[in-house]
């Protein structure tokens, strides 16, 4: 999807995604593969392309080893579009 097509709080997700994975120093492949999925999984969540549901989104704290209420908090703080 466009970034164009994204909100403001989906752009922020996407990086505070990447910027937990990073900062735990994991590669894409590497949280793809804890999760059981195929790295463009996690290319196409941190990019935007897609979408991610309240499920995946403990998971990926799981494995990540982030808190989601702290990310929930963030995104709550990003205006709407």
């Amino acid at each position: 999807m466009p970034s164009h097509h994204r909100s403001r709080r989906h752009q922020r997700l996407a990086e505070l995604l990447a910027a937990y994975r990073a900062k735990a120093n994991l590669y894409q492949a590497d949280v793809a593969k804890k999760l059981e999925r195929h790295q463009p999984f996690m290319t196409s969540i941190e990019n935007g392309q897609r979408r991610i549901d309240v499920i995946e989104l403990l998971d990926l704290a799981e494995v990540i080893g982030f808190d989601p209420h702290e990310l929930l908090d963030e995104l709550m703080r990003t205006p709407k579009d």
